[in-house]
């Protein structure tokens, strides 16, 4: 195997293991602020789930296929959350004014650090995969996998 291939292939699986690591944390804090908002703001309660949700399906999908796709849909999971992180301490949203400049929550400081770390890793990788094909990291992976065996 040729070092090019070993490096592009470890690149490949630590990108992928941060990402879904992070993902998973995402979902961790908005569970974690979810118990709060369902008697608080009921919609943002069911748009913590969904978020929770999607980052647990692109967690699972980044583990089982290699799809540019996947990481510009981590990448959206990830700005998403933080885009309404700055409106609810922006703006606020509606019905929801209680943490308009309350900026130094640490779960909202922590939510930020882990979306933040998604979306870096995310766009890297989106930009990386372009160019390399798929087709040359897959026969490294079933490789690999013997070789370890």
């Amino acid at each position: 195997m040729q070092p090019q291939h070993l490096h592009a292939l470890g690149r490949d699986i630590v990108t992928r293991a941060i990402a879904i690591v992070g993902l998973a944390g995402i979902a961790l804090i908005h569970l974690l602020d979810s118990i709060g908002k369902y008697g608080e703001t009921r919609y943002l309660f069911w748009m913590y789930i969904a978020l929770m949700a999607g980052s647990l399906a692109v967690a699972g999908a980044l583990l089982h296929f290699r799809d540019r796709r996947v990481w510009l849909a981590g990448l959206g999971l990830a700005v998403s959350a933080i885009a309404g992180y700055v409106l609810s301490r922006t703006t606020g949203l509606p019905g929801a004014h209680g943490d308009v400049g309350n900026w130094t929550e640490p779960l909202g400081l922590a939510s930020l650090f882990v979306e933040g770390s998604v979306a870096a890793v995310s766009g890297y990788a989106y930009a990386f995969t372009g160019r390399i094909p798929a087709v040359a990291l897959e026969p490294l992976t079933r490789g690999a996998l013997r070789a370890a065996a």
